[in-house]
């Protein structure tokens, strides 16, 4: 697969101008609570319009990550986190509604919270998984090719998990293959790594490129972490699309995602002429 230029920004007007002046041709919103009030959809409406008619046809809205200070999780317990399961409900089903509408794709990430808060709110992780599956279920059946569902560092819903991975495929799920999360999961093992990645290629249509020694959460440039890029290239999906999901020293300025993807082609380049 050679890769294309996909860069991320906010709903900011800014932003967006300095990403669209090269040419990307992939674009992810990253948004945020603002984001889905009613004055926020409209917003975010036009500046997916505004994307549109600069050419770009693919575009993803990455939903929420936070409410209230708290994660937006979907392993978020109705009873005891009511407005918190309301959010993310309401939140989900305006953005694939939004999506539908202007014919583009909603990102809609499965776990967030560490181990132990999932526990808490479930009891256990086979009883939060259920319900995870069971909201994903709901999000795919009104979203249907609108909708994907992107791996976490999080037990919750981990690519790289065995079981996970199978009844991830058992439900069809269009999915969004994070690597640096993949990677962190199975402890910098490249050889997994590779294995996860081959597994669900079929079903993956979005990926998000970036590095990571493998070790906890850092969103490295490409180059500067341990994955082994060179195979993960080889077993990636060859139509999907994708994004540089990139730490960046200034969010006006794109260069850390630029230089991802400089670093990704060239690999490639010379891999080719070998």
């Amino acid at each position: 697969m050679m890769p294309t230029l996909g860069l991320k920004a906010s709903t900011s007007r800014k932003q967006i101008d300095e990403r669209l002046q090269y040419y990307p041709s992939v674009f992810e919103f990253y948004t945020d609570a603002h984001d889905v009030t009613p004055a926020g959809l409209a917003h975010l409406e036009e500046m997916v319009k505004y994307v549109q008619s600069a050419g770009i046809r693919h575009i993803v809205i990455h939903h929420p990550m936070a409410y209230d200070h708290h994660h937006n999780d979907v392993a978020v317990s109705a009873l005891k986190d009511p407005a918190g399961y309301q959010f993310m409900m309401s939140s989900s089903e305006a953005l694939i509604g939004l999506a539908i509408k202007l014919n583009i794709q909603v990102l809609i990430h499965g776990g967030y919270s560490e181990e132990k808060p999932v526990i808490d709110a479930f009891g256990d992780l086979k009883s939060a998984r259920k319900m995870i599956f069971a909201r994903l279920d709901y999000f795919q059946k009104i979203g249907g090719e609108h909708v994907m569902f992107e791996n976490s560092t999080s037990p919750a819903f981990d690519y790289g998990d065995a079981g996970l991975e199978n009844t991830v495929i058992e439900h069809g799920y269009r999915l969004c293959y994070d690597i640096s999360h993949g990677f962190i999961v199975l402890h910098g093992d490249n050889d997994k790594l590779v294995q996860s990645i081959a597994r669900l290629a079929p079903q993956t249509v979005h990926y998000h490129f970036v590095d990571s020694m493998g070790q906890h959460h850092d969103s490295l440039q490409l180059g500067k972490g341990r994955i082994d890029w060179q195979r993960v290239m080889q077993v990636v999906n060859p139509k999907a699309t994708n994004i540089y999901e990139i730490d960046l020293a200034d969010q006006n300025d794109s260069r850390e995602m630029r230089a991802s993807h400089q670093y990704l082609t060239h690999l490639i380049a010379t891999q080719n002429k070998a």
